[in-house]
């Protein structure tokens, strides 16, 4: 097995932290006494891999002038079958059996029982093939509890769905699979104050890529690519993540094996060559490949805006300096309990100019807090930095939005409104009779074909400009399409995981502005039909 040959203290380490060759040889011979459980290399010595090596000799060996450890959390995010639960075991016996703490609690934690299990029995199977451990440890199996009788430590499995709010005293705690937590309340209950008695607590974090982008394991993958990147400082957080960047051509061997460790070790190359093959007749499991094979962070199984294309249009919009201009807008009417969105499009005044918009959202004030907790969206902040609009009671009143619709026409020259005809009849006549020329807009393949193809070819040629509002780019990562056989496609509001009507609202209005305000050129698509991401 491959073996770490010349080690460098990380360089994530304090100033003031000091690399103890003598605390890390201790935490890898540890591991080392074990044996693999599972596959080929069951029987065999825990020889650990330069990756793992690194990390535990990280861990383990950065102390901090007192001589406990500098780091409280490690975050590792990591392609499948690269030898996560084998390592999370050992993390997890090493702090039960191996860290000199009396009476340490030790936790496995998982979305659900199952795979809370999947640590635990490995590291049952670790104990029994272990003799020196195997005389001073005693399995509860039912229990999914694992006991190290000299100091009466021990190690126990909790899930999602069951666990107790109160009494931890935590000395470790092994996350498995972080993107698979339902919600953030475990995490929370494990790592705020539960181990403030401890001298050196350590949350081992160890997961694949996910899809939700509001999860608790997005955050601590965004803190961990901002503190690797320099953006931000914690010098008691590791960050650890393997993947292939974005941009990268996910069917290169080189981007896999920079994104896979353990590749020609714990799993053979020619099953990736499989799966991507697969994956290549099939576009649905592309994003499957991508996110357990490269370590990609997807959301739907076929999305339509790539994100790094959205974001690339982020230029900053003026709504001041816009007063005046001629527009258009899109309005997409929700039922009363859902959002509403209105966006107004500007076309160029010049050939270096792109098109500009304006997003505007609604939801109902009362159900805010409960829409919070439900989808796990942060709706609340969006409201107070302004890029939410509330209106009073528990559903969206209409009036309010043609006030404010109306108060926009009196700073904007909006020559039109396309909207959907389902259920906005009344307040399209409502706009009619404020002096707004409103036309009615289909949702189908005919009408919503040539502006969302038109919307990609902007994004992609940087010509629009959005401002980065973060409820929009929230909807562009949400949107699923549909395509007829004669290539023609739509923004799918079924498949779409979650709230795509902004983005339906702004292709609307581009449509109109498209019409009067600037020509369409070919579209990209013309040429090679959709991109799957």
């Amino acid at each position: 097995m491959r073996k770490l040959k010349d080690y460098t203290p990380t360089r994530f380490a304090a100033s003031t932290s000091r690399y103890d060759k003598k605390a890390a040889d201790y935490a890898v011979a540890f591991i080392q006494a074990l044996t693999h459980t599972k596959g080929r290399w069951a029987g065999e010595r825990f020889d650990l891999i330069d990756w793992q090596e690194q990390i535990i000799r990280d861990l383990f060996g950065t102390l901090k002038p007192n001589g406990y450890r500098q780091f409280n959390t490690a975050y590792v995010e990591i392609p499948k079958k690269m030898g996560k639960s084998e390592l999370a075991a050992a993390v997890a016996l090493l702090l039960t059996c191996g860290d000199g703490e009396e009476r340490a609690e030790v936790y496995g934690c998982a979305a659900d029982r199952q795979q809370a299990s999947i640590v635990f029995e490995v590291a049952a199977d670790m104990v029994r093939m272990c003799p020196p451990l195997a005389k001073r440890v005693k399995i509860l199996a039912s229990q999914k509890r694992i006991i190290f009788q000299p100091t009466n430590s021990f190690y126990q499995v909790l899930y999602a769905e069951a666990y107790s709010k109160h009494g931890f005293n935590i000395s470790g705690v092994v996350f498995d699979e972080l993107h698979t937590q339902p919600d953030r309340r475990l995490f929370d209950v494990m790592t705020k104050g539960s181990g403030d008695a401890r001298t050196q607590p350590l949350y081992f974090l160890i997961t694949t890529a996910g899809s939700d982008t509001h999860s608790i394991c997005y955050e601590q993958h965004q803190k961990a690519l901002d503190i690797i990147s320099g953006k931000k400082h914690d010098e008691r957080f590791y960050p650890v993540i393997y993947g292939a960047d974005p941009e990268e051509d996910w069917t290169d061997e080189e981007v896999w094996k920079k994104a896979n460790p353990s590749l020609g070790i714990t799993v053979d190359i020619s099953k990736v060559r499989d799966a991507c093959e697969s994956a290549k007749q099939n576009p649905a499991e592309e994003n499957t490949f991508r996110q357990l094979r490269l370590n990609q962070w997807v959301k739907q199984e076929v999305r339509w805006m790539p994100m790094t294309t959205w974001n690339q249009n982020d230029t900053s919009v003026d709504p001041e300096v816009l007063e005046g201009r001629v527009c258009y807008g899109g309005l997409d009417l929700s039922s009363t309990s859902d959002i509403t969105a209105f966006a107004l499009v500007f076309p160029p005044e010049n050939e270096t100019e792109p098109y500009q918009v304006l997003p505007f959202m609604w939801l109902p004030e009362e159900t805010l807090d409960l829409r919070v907790k439900r989808d796990h969206v942060p709706y609340d902040l969006w409201a107070k930095q302004g890029f939410l609009e509330t209106t009073e009671g528990n559903v969206v009143h209409y009036d309010a939005i043609e006030a404010k619709i109306e108060q926009l026409g009196t700073r904007y020259n909006i020559r039109e409104i396309a909207y959907d005809r389902w259920g906005a009849v009344q307040m399209s006549q409502n706009l009619e009779g404020l002096g707004f020329t409103v036309v009615p807009f289909g949702q189908g393949f005919k009408d919503m074909s040539p502006p969302s193809k038109e919307l990609m070819k902007l994004a992609l040629e940087g010509r629009l400009a959005h401002g980065g509002h973060p409820v929009l780019a929230w909807m562009a990562d949400n949107i699923t399409i549909r395509q007829d056989p004669a290539g023609n496609i739509k923004p799918d509001k079924q498949k779409s995981t979650e709230k795509i009507d902004g983005m339906v609202a702004l292709i609307m209005a581009l449509d109109r502005a498209l019409r009067h305000g600037g020509e369409p050129t070919e579209s990209v698509y013309d040429e090679r039909g959709l991109l799957f991401i």
